[in-house]
């Protein structure tokens, strides 16, 4: 059984509603976003082409990746009118911290 651990991901106030960044955190390179009030993990690189979906723009809860515009719902890592997926990961918020599992 694989034991997940929490780790400090950023402070609530570090991303704005509508915002998204990339953020490296247990060797991982993860897009986190702050949409819609609420905070959410995927993977960084999108299946596409490896565009990073940090620098990604916000369409409500649907990242656009930079490079060739490729959409995913930040809240499961779907691919929108593609059958491609990312991980999405567990995000919690304690106090103004955001935590993820990994």
């Amino acid at each position: 059984m694989v034991r997940m651990a929490k780790h400090a991901l950023c402070k609530t106030t570090d991303l704005g509603d509508g915002e998204g960044k990339t953020i490296s955190v247990g060797g991982k390179a993860l897009a986190v976003f702050h949409a819609g009030g609420s905070f959410y993990a995927i993977d960084n690189t999108c299946a596409h082409r490896g565009g990073p979906l940090g620098e990604g723009y916000l369409d409500d809860k649907t990242v656009v990746c930079p490079w060739h515009g490729w959409r995913y719902d930040v809240t499961s890592g779907e691919a929108v009118g593609t059958p491609a997926k990312v991980n999405s990961y567990k995000v919690e918020v304690k106090g103004d911290q955001v935590f993820v599992e990994l």
